[in-house]
């Protein structure tokens, strides 16, 4: 079986998308799908798209090029037909247009089966506050994603729909490749002298790490007895990470609040063997989402730290390694993460093998592929 997993952007070894998309391309291969990647980059300003190490389509330079990126389209589906493609994996970037709807309605005149990947379900509500830019590209969405749904098979969704603009969709859990995410070394002797929070992600208003920070500069106005220290990892829109840094600043908190940055690889190791406990997306009803199966929650059981979240995540919820917090606007209450954190009992092995038998992506691909080709 011949799959391409098509997507509208590059990769960045930092970036947990990136890291995403490579553990799920890996996990086709493992179920013996031969299958190949196509992508952009953005080289020397000259835009290609690319098929795994090979130039599919040199699409120029200058305006020129970014316009052509996003209308010359008909070249995967030439190489569809060339390589007898069986299907595709698609991984929507909400940016459905009339190029997109035609190149979707030649591969179903040909045959050739599709899966969209729609990370987050829904999404209208991730826009809010956001730049024109951002706004025109949601509205051309809004516009055309029914049409765009018709020549789509299932929609991939970490959500409990199972609908989403019309079509049918295979719900799965987002996993983990635990070749590539190492178990988080235990120091010999537990610290009880200070506690250290990660929050990982690529930021957004959603992950609500405000909350976090408000929670930190509350704790330190009550004479606290036992220090903390959050280390928050990972770039993303720069209006709400300028403003996470004047929180800090206005709280005096600098001490305590660490911005590492994007890391990765041993960086990464580094900061979360020092970490305790895990802080996963705190306003998600800010987007509108109640139920979502998010990747760093998986991250943080596979890493064996325990960890937080304000969702619902059906893998997670009667762990007794996880923290529920209420989602509200409210400052996250340190009192009480400090009372659940000292209450753990199990070791990062016993959390890490507790999601091992079924949060691999190797699992949840097999999962689509049974279910792209089942009628039903």
């Amino acid at each position: 079986m011949k799959a391409v997993f098509l997507i509208f952007h590059g990769f960045e070894e930092f970036n947990g998308i990136s890291k995403k998309i490579r553990y799920q391309v890996k996990a086709l291969t493992e179920i013996e799908v031969d299958v190949r990647t196509c992508y952009l980059t953005d080289n020397g300003n000259r835009k290609c798209r690319m098929i795994d190490d090979q130039i599919l389509e040199n699409y120029g330079d200058g305006i020129r090029g970014k316009i052509r990126k996003r209308t010359g389209l008909g070249c995967i589906v030439e190489y569809a037909l060339r390589e007898n493609i069986d299907f595709f994996y698609i991984r929507s970037d909400h940016n459905t247009t009339p190029f997109l709807i035609h190149m979707l309605r030649r591969l179903r005149r040909h045959g050739i089966r599709t899966a969209l990947e729609i990370p987050t379900y829904p999404y209208d509500q991730e826009y809010k506050g956001l730049s024109f830019a951002y706004q025109r590209v949601l509205f051309m969405d809004k516009c055309l994603r029914g049409i765009m749904a018709r020549y789509i098979d299932k929609i991939v969704t970490f959500s409990d729909h199972e609908t989403i603009f019309g079509r049918p969709t295979i719900r799965i859990s987002n996993g983990i490749d635990f070749d590539t995410i190492p178990l988080r070394k235990q120091k010999p002797t537990p610290r009880k002298d200070e506690i250290h929070l990660i929050a990982l992600a690529t930021i957004h208003p959603w992950h609500g790490f405000d909350r976090a920070i408000a929670g930190v500069a509350a704790y330190y106005r009550s004479a606290p007895r036992t220090p903390v220290y959050l280390h928050i990892v990972g770039q993303g829109v720069p209006q709400v990470t300028d403003a996470y840094h004047r929180m800090v600043a206005e709280n005096q908190i600098e001490d305590y609040i660490i911005f590492h940055g994007p890391l990765y690889g041993e960086q990464l190791d580094a900061v979360f063997d020092r970490s305790d406990l895990g802080i996963g997306s705190l306003a998600r009803h800010r987007s509108g989402i109640t139920h979502i199966k998010t990747l760093k929650n998986r991250e943080y059981a596979a890493r064996g730290i325990p960890f937080l979240y304000s969702e619902t995540d059906e893998d997670f919820e009667q762990a007794p390694y996880i923290l529920k917090i209420p989602p509200t606007e409210d400052p996250l209450d340190i009192e009480a993460v400090l009372r659940f954190y000292r209450n753990i009992r199990m070791t990062p092995e016993e959390i890490r093998q507790s999601i091992e038998n079924t949060l691999t992506w190797k699992v949840q691909m097999q999962q689509v592929v049974n279910e792209l080709w089942n009628e039903n």
